[in-house]
């Protein structure tokens, strides 16, 4: 009973924020004289602290409790082809340190070990040790295998794919490690924190290096049987010939960052090298840039057609460095509407690069939190 008691308190803190005893007293049921023995054991388990006393209104002050965010910290990761980006948050979700470095890795062992390094470094700026940690979530293109211990469908990364890797990472960075797929994770932040918030039915697409979605069906996560639903870089589009690598998926090959500067040349651009020349062409009105993205929008156009029709999400997020970008969702509306009766409504993510990295912290915190009162919360009579 005492442990639930402290459960029902820190729970209480937890939802509605800082309280004083009364307030707590009044909003669980619980007497005040227990109220008062769960708070006191909770802080000498530093899961709550004190943060002052209240002042206003008759009769004596009262002093104030708030969950201790210090009580534990979450490790999150996003493992890109261009960047691997790294921040430690405490458990009221603050990011208390974070590191960015360009991906120059070329192999699995590479990548983990500059994972390593960056996570050590991190969390040694945070003024922690890796003890402090109660959850690490990695971010990655792919499926995760655990029969395996690998990741499938990952053909951007070099060395993802290896047998063992998530093996490996685990026996580099410890216990409590989560391997989740990056659009997943940027579509659970896009919810916590972005453009999301509060919708129980949506998905988020990433664009940018590879194509991806991330599935949000009544609040939760939806993986499919075997981890790949959202792998929609393997969607059919266009004629087989038209893919030279087939591991990578028609459509993937079709929208992703290397199609815009095809599509570019296709136009009569020679000149731009990546994805970003070519939007910024397009925002200095380069007609011939305006009509590389017109075709990207069409064919990013047909993959929400394509899950609407599956899924009915209320909202569709779009993110990734392509994705994001806001001259794509003029033309992707009006060739949506051409398309299907049955068109969501589309908005660009909140988060820009640090979408997946946001959905890591969040998706570690809910585990961290019952984590940290499952450890050092509760009190044996």
């Amino acid at each position: 009973m005492r442990v639930l008691n402290q459960r029902a308190v820190l729970d209480r803190l937890r939802r509605d924020g800082p309280a004083t005893r009364p307030q707590i007293a009044k909003d669980t049921g619980l007497s005040k004289p227990t109220v008062g023995q769960a708070l006191l054991d909770l802080e000498q388990h530093g899961l709550v602290r004190p943060i002052g006393r209240t002042t206003a209104g008759p009769g004596r002050s009262a002093m104030v409790y708030e969950p201790n965010p210090a009580a534990g910290h979450v490790l999150g990761v996003d493992i890109g082809r261009q960047h691997i980006r790294v921040a430690v948050a405490d458990l009221a979700g603050s990011v208390i340190a974070r590191v960015d470095e360009r991906n120059r890795c070329r192999s699995a062992g590479a990548l983990v070990r500059t994972v390593r390094e960056l996570a050590g470094r991190t969390v040694s700026d945070a003024g922690l040790a890796p003890d402090d940690l109660v959850v690490k979530v990695f971010g990655t293109p792919g499926v995760p295998d655990p029969g395996s211990r690998t990741l499938r469908h990952a053909p951007n990364l070099p060395g993802l794919e290896r047998p063992g890797l998530l093996h490996d990472l685990q026996a580099e960075l410890g216990p409590d490690l989560v391997v989740e797929n990056d659009a997943n994770l940027a579509a659970v932040g896009e919810r916590a924190y972005g453009a999301a918030r509060g919708v129980d039915a949506f998905v988020c697409v990433t664009v940018g290096t590879g194509i991806g979605m991330g599935i949000v069906v009544d609040g939760r996560l939806f993986r499919g049987a075997h981890g790949a639903a959202g792998e929609i870089g393997y969607l059919p589009y266009g004629e087989p010939s038209d893919v030279d690598e087939v591991t990578r998926g028609r459509l993937e090959a079709a929208a992703a960052a290397e199609s815009v500067v095809a599509l570019a040349r296709d136009h009569g651009i020679a000149t731009a090298k990546s994805a970003r020349d070519v939007f910024a062409l397009a925002k200095s009105g380069d007609p011939r840039a305006l009509a590389a993205v017109r075709d990207e929008a069409e064919r990013l156009a047909y993959v929400v057609a394509s899950v609407a029709a599956v899924i009915d999400p209320e909202l569709v997020v779009l993110g990734g460095g392509i994705g994001s970008n806001t001259l794509l969702q003029e033309p992707m509306e009006a060739a949506l509407r051409r398309m299907t009766p049955l068109a969501p409504r589309v908005v660009a993510g909140e988060l820009g690069d640090g979408a997946v990295l946001s959905g890591a912290i969040a998706m570690g915190l809910r585990s961290a939190r019952e984590l940290v009162f499952d450890r050092r919360g509760t009190i044996t009579v």
